[in-house]
Formats: C-alpha cells, sequence, structure tokens
C-alpha cells in the first residue's frame, strides 16, 4: 500500500455509530485510498480558514477487549480536551511498520495534545494473540495504549478497509477523518496543528498518563534477534541483535562473543564497530574472501557493510530513507524500502525487499542496485520476473542449480524464482497461490500445505531440502524442492523447551553449516542451534559481550550486577554458595545450559572444580568446593540460569547476574562465601 494524497473526512460514519458495520473485502495493503479536501467553513470567502472540527461522534470502544500499555481499558469520552489519533494495524504488514516513525515523531511534537492509540486488527491468527502482541509491540518500541481488536470490533464500527488506516478525534470527541496507506505524518501534522488552532481553549494539556510495557520488561543479552548467519568454516556465526539495533559475532561452539557492532541506539551512522549505528538491522550475508558481513539494516532502508578484520562499518546502498516507487539506481543514491533478508552468489547481494514485494540484485562490482523480481505490486501471481507479484519476501536462499527461493511472508509460501537464466520466470513450491488471506499449518504438497508467515529459509546440501521458519507457527519445516512437501521438523505449541522435542517462539531466521543449523528465535531472545543428523535442539548462550563495551566491566555487564560487602574467610577447605532463590514453581531447566563462570585470583582462592562449571539441572542452592589461602582478593562470579515452571519447561526464562564479592582470607572466619540473590520473574 502507498501513501494517499490527502485526508478522508467521514461525513457518513453516522451508519457505524448506530450499530451498522462496515466489513472490508479489500485485501490490506492493496489500495492507497480515496482523498478529498477538509470540510472548509462556508462562508464563501477566499481566505477563509479550513475548519477540521468533525460533526459526527466518535464511536466507544467495546467493553471486554485486552489493552496493552495501560493499567484499565480506555474510553474515548475520557480523552475530551485531546486530540485522539487511532492507527488500525497488524503487526506482520510491513505498512504497519513503516508507520510506527510518524506515529513516535507525532507523538514527541505533540506530547501535550495529542494521545495515539493502536487498534491491533489481526491479519493472522498468530497475530490475534494478546501475548504475542505485547511482545511485537516491546520489540518495536510502541508506547502508547494498544487495544486487542482481534473480532474486528472496532475496524467495522470505524469502516477501516485497509491496513494500515488512521483516524483522527477532534478535543469534543468527533471524528475528522481517516486516511489509508503510508505517508502518516505529512497527511496528519497539519491538520494537527489546524485542531489546536481551533481548539485553543479546549485544549487540555495535562499529560496522559500511562505505562509502556518497555518500562517493564526484563533486560536480555539479546533482544528479538531476526537473523542469523556463519561463515564458511562454521567457526562464527553473526547475530541481527534486531531489538538492540547492533550486531553480534560469536564462536559457534562457546557462545563466546567476539566482536561487537553498533552503539545499541538506532541511528545511522558508518564508522568504527562500537561507533557504528543501525536501525532494526535483519538479513546478514557473509562474504569469507572478503571478510566482509552485509547486513540489511531495514528500519533505515539500507544495506550495510561490516569489515571484519577492522570492524569498519560503511553503506553500501541505500540512502537511509524510505523509498517509493521502485527504481533501480547507483548505489550511492538508490532508496531502497524495508530490506529484510539476504544471501550472496558469485559476488552479487540478492535482497528480499519487503517494502517493494521485490527481489532485488546488488551488482557489487558495477555499483548499481536493480529490482530483479517483482512488479511491485502485492499478491500471489507468478509469470514472468517483472510481471509477478510478491507478498513482503523476507528470506531468500538458493540451492546447487542456482534456483532462487524466498520466503514471501504475507502471502504465508515458500516460491521460487529462475533468475539466472534468460527469460525466467516464479513459482510456487508451497503455500498459498491464491490470496493473502490463505494461510494455516498443515503438512502437505504445494498448495496444499499450509504455511503462516514464514520468514526465514536455508538450503540443506546434504538432504537438498529446504528448511524454513514457519514464523508464526513456531515451527520448522522441511520442504522438498523437487516436489513441493512440506513436512512439520520441530516445533510446535510456541514455548521454549530444548531436547528431541524443541518447542520455539515466532523464529524468524536461520543459517547452515554442515550438520549445524542456527535458529534466531525471535520471542525467546536466543539463538538456538539444532544438530541436524539427530534433530537434538540446545540454546546457545551468548557470554562475555561487556568486554566490548564502555566502561568498567561491572557497568558495562549486561545483567544483573550485585555487589556485596566484603566477608572474612578462613584459609583452607571450604565452598562457594549459590544461594539463589527462584519464584515459586520454577526450576533449573535440566536440559538447557546453566552455567556460572569464576575470575578471582587462583593463589588465594582455587577451585578444584574449574573455574567454569556447568549448573544445569541443579538443585539451588549450589555449594561449589573452594580451596582458600591468606590473602586479600575480589571475586566475580557469572551466572547464567535458564530456568522453567516445573509444569511446563517448554516455557523458560534466562537469567544472567553476577556478583562482585570482596574476600578476605585469613586465620578466622566462616569456611564458606554465600553469594545470595532473590530471582524475581519478569513481566513479559
Amino acid at each position: 500500500m502507498r501513501p494517499a494524497s490527502a485526508f478522508i473526512a467521514l461525513a457518513l460514519l453516522a451508519a457505524a455509530c448506530t450499530g451498522e458495520t462496515t466489513s472490508s473485502t479489500t485485501e490490506p495493503g492493496t489500495q492507497t485510498g480515496e482523498s478529498i479536501s477538509p470540510v472548509e467553513v462556508p462562508d464563501g470567502s477566499a481566505a477563509a480558514t479550513p475548519s477540521y472540527s468533525g460533526t459526527v461522534p466518535a464511536p466507544e470502544f467495546p467493553n471486554g477487549l485486552d489493552w496493552i500499555n495501560t493499567p484499565q481499558p480506555l474510553e474515548l469520552a475520557q480523552l475530551r480536551g485531546k486530540i485522539v489519533l487511532l492507527d488500525f494495524w497488524t503487526y506482520g504488514c510491513i505498512n504497519c511498520i513503516h508507520v510506527i516513525p510518524d506515529l513516535k515523531r507525532l507523538e514527541q511534537e505533540y506530547a501535550a495534545e495529542l494521545v495515539v492509540i493502536g487498534v491491533h486488527s489481526a491479519k493472522f491468527l498468530n497475530e490475534g494473540d494478546t501475548e504475542n502482541i505485547r511482545q511485537v509491540v516491546m520489540r518495536y518500541g510502541v508506547d502508547h495504549p494498544v487495544v486487542n481488536d482481534s473480532d474486528f470490533a472496532v475496524w467495522r464500527t470505524w469502516g477501516a478497509q485497509a491496513w494500515p488506516t488512521i483516524a483522527l478525534v477532534d478535543p469534543a470527541g468527533n471524528v475528522v477523518g481517516m486516511h489509508a496507506g503510508e505517508g502518516v505524518y505529512d497527511v496528519v501534522q497539519p491538520i494537527i496543528d489546524g485542531l489546536i488552532s481551533e481548539f485553543r481553549d479546549q485544549i487540555d494539556n495535562t499529560p496522559f498518563e500511562f505505562t509502556p510495557e518497555s518500562a517493564t520488561r526484563a533486560n536480555t543479552l539479546l533482544s528479538f534477534p531476526g537473523k542469523v548467519t556463519v561463515d564458511a568454516t562454521g567457526d562464527t556465526i553473526f547475530v541481527s541483535d534486531t531489538g538492540h539495533h547492533r550486531i553480534l559475532a560469536a564462536d559457534a561452539a562457546t557462545g563466546e562473543v567476539t566482536a561487537v557492532y553498533g552503539t545499541g541506539v538506532p541511528g545511522f551512522e558508518n564508522g568504527t564497530a562500537l561507533a557504528a549505528q543501525f536501525d532494526s538491522p535483519q538479513g546478514l550475508a557473509f562474504d569469507d574472501a572478503g571478510g566482509l558481513l552485509y547486513v540489511a539494516d531495514t528500519n533505515n532502508h539500507a544495506v550495510r557493510s561490516i569489515d571484519t578484520a577492522t570492524g569498519a562499518v560503511t553503506t553500501v546502498a541505500g540512502t537511509g530513507q524510505l523509498g517509493w516507487p521502485p527504481a533501480a539506481g547507483l548505489l550511492d543514491d538508490v532508496r531502497l524500502n524495508s530490506p529484510w533478508g539476504l544471501t550472496l552468489r558469485n559476488g552479487r547481494l540478492w535482497v528480499a525487499m519487503a517494502g517493494f514485494h521485490q527481489i532485488w540484485v546488488i551488482e557489487l562490482g558495477a555499483g548499481i542496485a536493480t529490482p530483479v523480481v517483482g512488479s511491485g505490486r502485492e499478491g500471489v501471481d507468478n509469470g514472468s520476473l517483472v510481471e509477478a507479484a510478491l507478498a513482503q519476501p523476507s528470506g531468500v536462499a538458493f540451492d546447487a542449480a542456482g534456483r532462487l527461493f524466498f520466503a514471501d511472508s504475507e502471502s504465508s509460501s515458500i516460491r521460487w524464482a529462475d533468475v539466472l537464466g534468460e527469460g525466467g520466470s516464479t513459482g510456487l513450491l508451497a503455500g498459498s497461490d491464491e490470496n493473502l488471506f490463505d494461510f494455516g499449518d498443515e503438512d502437505g504438497t504445494g498448495a496444499a500445505a499450509k504455511l503462516q508467515h514464514p520468514l526465514g529459509i536455508v538450503w540443506d546440501e546434504v538432504s537438498g531440502d529446504l528448511i524454513i521458519a514457519d514464523t508464526y507457527n513456531s515451527k520448522l519445516k522441511r520442504i522438498d524442492p523437487a516436489t513441493g512437501e512440506s513436512i512439520t521438523y520441530l516445533g510446535g505449541d510456541q514455548g521454549w523447551r530444548d531436547g528431541a522435542d524443541p518447542l520455539f517462539y515466532e523464529p524468524g531466521g536461520l543459517a547452515i553449516s554442515g550438520r549445524h543449523l542456527y535458529v534466531a528465535d525471535t520471542n525467546n531472545h536466543v539463538i538456538r542451534h539444532v544438530e541436524l543428523t539427530t534433530g537434538d535442539t540446545t540454546t546457545l548462550v551468548l557470554h562475555g559481550i561487556e568486554d566490548f563495551s564502555a566502561g568498567a566491566a561491572s557497568d558495562a555487564y549486561d545483567g544483573q550486577v550485585i555487589a556485596l560487602e566484603p566477608v572474612s574467610v578462613a584459609a583452607g577447605s571450604g565452598a562457594i554458595e549459590l544461594a539463589i532463590e527462584l519464584p515459586a514453581d520454577h526450576k533449573i531447566n535440566e536440559d538447557a545450559p546453566s552455567s556460572v563462570s569464576f575470575d578471582v585470583d587462583s593463589r588465594i582462592m582455587d577451585l578444584p572444580g574449574g573455574f567454569e562449571q556447568s549448573i544445569t539441572g541443579a538443585n539451588l542452592p549450589v555449594k561449589i568446593n573452594a580451596a582458600f589461602a591468606p590473602g586479600e582478593t575480589t571475586l566475580t562470579a557469572d551466572v547464567t540460569l535458564l530456568y522453567c515452571r516445573n509444569d511446563a519447561e517448554g516455557l523458560c526464562i534466562i537469567e544472567q547476574v553476577r556478583f562482585i564479592q570482596p574476600v578476605s582470607v585469613g586465620d578466622g572466619g566462616a569456611d564458606i562465601v554465600v553469594l545470595p540473590h532473590t530471582v524475581v520473574l519478569p513481566d513479559f
């Protein structure tokens, strides 16, 4: 969907207000909306000042709906004196994502006069779940109140027909109008100015108080990781730490973080590793020959590169501005639109351009970016490369023969394109070929298979299969490229469980190296490892990221830091006790890797069992044998706990805590160092 040129005045909303509802038969994302001028003061004067005030009372929200970012349901009646903007959205829609920056800008500029309320009217079944919406609200930094309109009650009452749509209510509680499409700021900003002037004596400038979910979310080392890739040796994985706006490199075997790129604050800056800025990066592709990591910097509408030898970050393509309409161009001035997935082949970088509904290729040698697959129209139509209609492609992969496969997320399908020869075309491999609302969770062949918003895809050269992240079904599936047969491989209900029967929570990205599959398990905030020969799944716990932050390690540590008062212990045999108390009815997971690592002067405190020890499945408190010798030292203990409910091992949480304990060893005192901590269940 593209921006409409003006605002739609709602002169006929009265029908909806009296109980009649309007249902949409238009596929959201395909219309641009009509436009008419605002109602003018009817005095016939050429110098008349436009009036944006409405005449139809805004309909109230129905009772019984779930609300997010506010402790109690809201009523429009309580917002008299405020300008209210309703944002009708669904969280997988790329056009809805594009509106979020405009809303944030308006909220900042009109903090006293404007209240934004998100109306989440879900397209996909998975998107209608309140907890899933809460996760996305935190992922995208949506801090205004959001109501879960999963049954489309608010949608129908207001007569919305497309995602995204916004509506304005004036300070008197009357409807000003609606706008379908992007480009919200430019359309709405002058109208808000006009309403402030027109209602200057009625505007309530008292700040509207609410509590964003982001203010209570527990800190995790990764935040909604979107994609992952691996180098040719399989030794290093690279992770898009999307919610933290940075890229991590880590040892694939140990999880030791070896590099960090990005400040962690969203922005669009080139420079050194820890000075550069990204904004919600997604797709990754690594060029082993040149040591360059390419990054789909999604919210910056750019493709970036990282020289892994020097840490330098540069821009490959894109200006930082969202582009429309799609058009080829030189890399330094071409405008892109939400690049989401990347893959390299023969020196060419292939880009799943979600916002353009196209596949692009970046000719790195020639310095040109060009759309190759898709007309730019959103849909499911196959045919020639330039005539096909794609729907928010979000992952790309080649097989050995050079056929391009892509996860077409909004059509809930896996499709293919012959792009390396002359006269190429596209086709369906598995999933929907009917419309953008044909989705589900069914194994089958071709169009008989049902998927739900897949985001990730890799080709397994050993089996010859494609492995996909069927994101909204929280599953991994295998698809035979020859027949289109799709079968569930791993996963089921959304959750977190390691082992032979694992659970995932909206996985978004995949990478493969030999028989090792890495999964960006987005809503679990972790990277999972699948041993493809057995299907056994483990959680790769990353550690050591604090070494790449400015300041003292204790200040930079991503987990909770507990500085304890000095203690005295007696020389000789003793112990360190992890006196950690978990929430009621919780335990350390028996399969996922919990551990403790110690940093201490070994001449004063020796640990016979080693300075890094597993505590997987241990019963708390845990005692670790130690030998003390006279002197003074500071014990630093980094504890990583993966714990879960006793009756739901698939719902696990990571707790990372660092103890800093000064210790004096002498002739007297206890024979144990106690490290106390009470774990508080996070409010996810």
